[in-house]
């Protein structure tokens, strides 16, 4: 997740660390749900759990959400991650 690269790891506990280590820093969130439809949000990470992470995302609407992802979604690639500048 350094620069502008998206995340590419093969562990789960590489994520995590990854994850662990990129807490409190800007994101862009790609996430694919399903039918052609992908969603990009940017955000920043908030908490990293042993199963999941946090990403409190600004909407279109000045209202905050917090929304959250497991790492098997990352390993799956249903859900990509970039660490913005």
């Amino acid at each position: 997740m350094e620069g502008d690269d998206i995340m590419e790891i093969k562990t789960v506990q590489e994520m995590r660390s990854e994850v662990e280590a990129n807490v409190g820093k800007e994101v862009i969130v790609k996430a694919d749900k399903g039918r052609k439809r992908i969603v990009t949000k940017s955000g920043v990470i908030i908490n990293a759990f042993p199963s999941i992470f946090t990403v409190k995302i600004n909407n279109d609407f000045n209202d905050e959400r917090t929304i959250s992802y497991s790492y098997s979604d990352i390993l799956t690639s249903t859900v990509k991650l970039q660490v913005s500048n």
